[in-house]
């Protein structure tokens, strides 16, 4: 099968997601769509930050019921030491090597990518899925992917995703004021965060 990769904190998980996972399915004709929590992120300082590990996972629980081709995959939220994208895909690729692995990322990743903890690793072990969400950005990623491609050998290609201009960050923000966030998250997750009381220590 061929299997899309959404990796992240997912704290919460908001449409932007929802919507970047449904359109690599449809436009690569992807089998399914793994939502991947990291569970103890290497760019954070403590295991968990904001909604804790289980909030997170119960919210992408809620926010992709009832969609066949999207599953909650807990490789990383169960790993007890840092979760970095090379060795992620490297053990995937062990475990099923029947599946095609593309994993999805945003614009900025792809330009940040050479950052990453042996990125280099990353290549062989899927075709890189990279985010553009206009046309603006199409020059820059072309030449971004033409580089990547001649130096590493990477595969990518691209994913024309929709403008969103929504974050985790704002949806927190917002939920720690007592403000609204519908339309951001789906309903069920905006009915988690105000049944819980989620983000509400949460600095302003």
């Amino acid at each position: 099968m061929k299997i899309g990769i959404m990796g992240g904190t997912f704290d919460p998980i908001h449409i932007g997601h929802l919507l970047l996972g449904e359109f690599a399915y449809e436009d690569f004709g992807l089998d399914e769509i793994w939502f991947l929590p990291n569970g103890n992120p290497p760019h954070k300082e403590t295991a968990d930050t904001g909604a804790s590990l289980d909030h997170r996972i119960k919210m992408i629980k809620r926010a992709i019921q009832g969609v066949s081709y999207f599953r909650l995959n807990l490789h990383e939220a169960n790993a007890s030491e840092h979760s970095y994208t090379y060795q992620t895909m490297r053990e995937f690729n062990q475990m099923f090597p029947e599946h095609e692995f593309y994993f999805i990322l945003g614009a900025d990743s792809l330009f940040s990518i050479e950052q990453w903890k042996y990125f280099r690793e990353i290549f062989p072990t899927c075709t890189i899925l990279a985010a553009m969400r206009d046309d603006k950005d199409a020059l820059e990623m072309q030449d971004q992917i033409l580089y990547l491609t001649e130096k590493y050998g990477a595969r990518i290609r691209l994913l024309q995703a929709p403008l969103l201009e929504i974050s985790s960050t704002v949806i927190r923000e917002r939920a720690s004021r007592n403000l609204g966030v519908r339309y951001m998250v789906p309903d069920s997750v905006a009915e988690y965060i105000k049944m819980n009381h989620l983000y509400k220590n949460e600095r302003s």
